[in-house]
């Protein structure tokens, strides 16, 4: 793969490419980038604001996923500011949270939720490309993590990370991207600002990526789509 080939860009992928279980690899090579252990997804779940149509709002992609661990992961791809964000992605993980628990349900069935934002827009003032955030439980005189205590089924005591309970935030600042790689993610993250494959790249299944993202294998229906999507974008981008 020529890493001058260019590539659809990522949102359009998830309304339209990603959804189809025959490029589920794409979306596990971002994941197992990101969450830095091997990933695979079991299927994609459909919510009210996850539709595929491409009448949707422009700027908002989001694309729900279940993984092997039984973890829901939420993907949204924004193109433009948006008010209150960091309020909009706590009320997105919380609906998760809610639509996937049962009425009577035992608590401990609740799934955990990861959101990742994929952002071409300055949210805050911080200097880094990436951020994570999660909830912890610290002493609040010796700041130990506090490891919570709960019985398995078979009555053995188990110890369990707040982490492993409560979501986990990623917050991708493409534009901030400083085009020095290091990692897998800053890979995958070259891909999301240029929509092409970086030089010598090796993260997984990112060529995968390259090879079925690229535009000149689209057909003609699909390119004359994309190409609309794209003027739209710009015309957004006028308003």
């Amino acid at each position: 793969m020529n890493t001058k080939t260019k590539l659809v860009r990522f949102d359009w992928a998830i309304k339209s490419l990603l959804r189809d279980k025959a490029n589920f690899d794409i979306l596990e090579g971002f994941l197992s980038a990101i969450l830095r252990e091997d990933v695979q997804v079991l299927q994609i779940l459909e919510s009210e604001s996850n539709q595929p149509e491409p009448e949707q709002k422009l700027n908002q992609v989001d694309i729900l996923i279940q993984d092997q661990q039984q973890r829901h992961v939420i993907i949204e791809v924004q193109s433009h500011q948006v008010t209150a964000y960091p309020e909009r992605i706590l009320f997105g993980v919380s609906k998760v949270i809610v639509d996937n628990i049962k009425e009577g349900e035992d608590y401990r069935e609740i799934s955990k939720v990861i959101s990742i934002s994929v952002l071409y827009f300055n949210l805050g003032f911080g200097e880094d490309y990436v951020y994570y955030g999660t909830t912890e439980f610290r002493g609040l005189h010796d700041q130990q993590l506090l490891s919570f205590r709960r019985r398995k089924e078979d009555k053995t005591p188990d110890k369990r990370q707040s982490r492993n309970i409560f979501p986990e935030y990623y917050l991708i600042n493409v534009e901030r991207f400083p085009e020095i790689i290091k990692t897998d993610l800053d890979e995958w993250i070259y891909l999301l600002k240029h929509a092409a494959l970086p030089p010598n790249c090796k993260a997984k299944n990112l060529n995968k990526a390259g090879d079925k993202l690229d535009v000149l294998k689209m057909s003609p229906e699909e390119r004359h789509r994309y190409e609309e999507y794209l003027m739209a974008l710009v015309n957004q981008q006028d308003e």
